[in-house]
């Protein structure tokens, strides 16, 4: 089974709301932690692959650089974290 090797980002935003973006599929979610936000960022990933899989569309779109919240803000990064997502595609008649 191949994985799809992945970055995370958790930034802080006004009224203590925690985001997180996935840079290589350019798919974000929000919670009201760090850790809350992360793991919505991994369920959000995973129906987004999904999705893209069943619907016979591409599911790599890099978050363009000049919107990286690395580059854009980062004095908001709360952590840079690496996530690996299984990919499992079966055949059947």
């Amino acid at each position: 089974m191949d994985a799809l090797a992945l970055t995370g980002v958790v930034i802080k935003e006004e009224d203590n709301v925690f985001a997180s973006l996935c840079l290589e599929l350019d798919v974000a979610s929000a919670g009201e932690s760090a850790e809350e936000a992360k793991n919505a960022l991994f369920e959000a990933v995973i129906l987004y692959i999904e999705t893209a899989i069943e619907s016979n569309l591409p599911f790599i779109r890099l978050v363009p650089p000049d919107e990286d919240p690395r580059r854009q803000a980062p004095d908001t990064v709360v952590t840079v974290f690496p996530f690996k997502v299984n990919v499992a595609i079966q055949a059947y008649a």
